[in-house]
């Protein structure tokens, strides 16, 4: 059995609003510049050897139509003043070997930074536990990166998020992905 295992990432997010949810939805694609594409959602994992590459440089390697794997996160709402948010985390450990973690979050009330930070530390907690790291996800965000420096086992961690508040007469719909390359 043939098994596809991508040798690139990038990560991107956007947001649209429109009177239409869906249309909401791909005026966030567009904006994120991933409407083109047939999205396949996928799981959690950031394969062993996986590179990161610009935006740019990815869009350059996909076909408009094809199968588009992700991890996706989406938000949206029509609630006026309502604050929106989605997010996806990723923590890649110091072996290039092993492979890593992408977490998808979306919420409501949360800010662009609050979002980040949860789904970043959400992917470092599921990392640190295949590593046997003792992490705790309550402690604040310079403890953990502490520990991941002693430890020695996470290199990278980051974020990418778009949140966006709802105007008043359509919906609006936020979108983050971390978009896999073959």
């Amino acid at each position: 059995m043939k098994y596809f295992v991508p040798t690139r990432i990038f990560f991107t997010k956007g947001v649209g609003t429109h009177k239409d949810e869906l249309h909401s939805f791909e005026r966030a694609l567009r904006d994120a510049g991933i409407e083109k594409f047939n999205l396949v959602q996928v799981s959690s994992i950031f394969p062993p050897r996986c590179k990161m590459t610009s935006k740019t440089q990815g869009l350059k390697n996909l076909i408009p139509g094809g199968l588009t794997f992700c991890v996706l996160s989406r938000c949206c709402s029509n609630e006026p003043k309502r604050l929106l948010a989605a997010s996806v985390g990723c923590a890649i450990p110091a072996n290039k070997s092993s492979y890593g973690y992408i977490s998808e979050h979306h919420a409501f009330g949360q800010t662009e930074k609050q979002a980040g930070d949860y789904a970043e530390d959400l992917a470092a907690a599921m990392l640190a536990s295949t590593l046997g790291i003792d992490f705790d996800v309550d402690e604040s965000w310079d403890e953990k990166k502490e520990i991941f420096k002693i430890s020695g086992k996470i290199v990278r961690t980051r974020n990418v998020t778009q949140s966006a508040i709802v105007k008043n007469g359509g919906y609006t719909t936020v979108v983050a992905a971390a978009v896999f390359v073959f």
